[in-house]
């Protein structure tokens, strides 16, 4: 898929979420918003360094005041931008059984994923003011309908697949083999797949499409081959992944060529103590500098920040162009 930019460029997308025990079995109660509030900070954080998030809002968020409060005038004036996540086990209708397998939308039945979907789409523009053109479903849960559901909804972007993942063992989908670059979903002009940016690092790394699987009853193993410098998998993400290792995977996807490199995390790490990566105020602060210093790095490299919107008419200038 080819961008209009000669300037390779991130997007900064945050699944914007409640709160809920990830060590637990999913539930339909039993979750908060208390980082909601937090989103304040983090937007003034990115306007201060010229970075236009994307937050990825599920049921729970797409339906709270305070959210709405907080993100809806950045949205409308352009310093952030509004996407979906769906979460089907929050989301209604409530039809089906709480189930790990259920948790993955993709794995329902075809007319309820579409009418979820489409209750939290219609959420979203009702309460924040502008439709929604990207989507992740939630635990990267796509299935053999959502793109349709995707295309008839009015999204331009799927951003659902986690390249060099399997969640396959728990019924979710396997994006092992899937690219990292962007492409189009059928034909192309509909819906662009924009995938999570993941990255394999090491002398190695050249073999980590099957050596790094390979590898999944012997995780010590994979510990002692990153350690020596071997191969290492590296997500995009403040969450698990120390500064240093996401330098690395920054300068491996801009070896690589890739035109967007996609950044995430999710919200409730905002505040302490909601997930198992920032456990106190501390964390917060170290939260931040992380995102201080590869915001910073990102920069030296000449790795622009890019938005929604900004893909959007890129690439349709850049097919223009082809045409012509």
């Amino acid at each position: 898929m080819r961008f209009s930019s000669a300037h390779q460029r991130f997007l900064l997308t945050v699944d914007t979420e409640e709160e809920f025990d990830w060590g637990r079995p999913f539930s339909r109660a039993g979750h908060s918003l208390e980082s909601v509030p937090r989103l304040a900070r983090f937007q003034q954080f990115c306007e201060g360094h010229g970075v236009i998030p994307v937050y990825l809002v599920d049921y729970p968020v797409a339906t709270s005041h305070a959210a709405a409060e907080i993100l809806r005038e950045p949205i409308a004036a352009g310093r952030a931008e509004i996407g979906v996540q769906l979460h089907p086990w929050v989301n209604p209708p409530l039809e089906e059984a709480v189930t790990e397998f259920n948790s993955f939308a993709g794995n329902l039945p075809e007319h309820l994923e579409r009418t979820k979907f489409s209750v939290l789409r219609d959420a979203i523009e009702a309460n924040f003011g502008t439709a929604p053109l990207i989507y992740r479903a939630g635990r990267y849960g796509t299935g053999p309908n959502t793109a349709a559901i995707l295309r008839d909804g009015g999204i331009a972007i799927d951003t659902s697949v986690r390249a060099r993942f399997d969640y396959s063992s728990t019924g979710g989908p396997n994006y092992r083999d899937f690219p990292v670059h962007p492409w189009w979903i059928g034909a192309p002009g509909g819906l662009m797949e924009l995938p999570l940016t993941t990255v394999y690092w090491g002398l190695l790394r050249q073999l980590g499409h099957w050596l790094y699987p390979a590898l999944w009853r012997t995780p010590r193993l994979r510990g002692a081959l990153a350690r020596v410098g071997l191969l290492e998998r590296i997500p995009l993400t403040p969450e698990g992944v120390t500064l240093e290792e996401a330098l690395r995977g920054i300068d491996i996807a801009i070896d690589e060529g890739l035109p967007v490199l996609v950044f995430s995390f999710h919200s409730p790490s905002l505040s302490p103590g909601h997930t198992p990566y920032v456990r106190d105020e501390a964390g917060v602060d170290a939260f931040y500098d992380w995102w201080r210093e590869v915001l910073a790095y990102l920069a030296r490299r000449k790795v622009v920040p890019t938005s929604v919107n900004e893909l959007c008419a890129s690439v349709a200038l850049a097919s223009h162009a082809s045409a012509g």
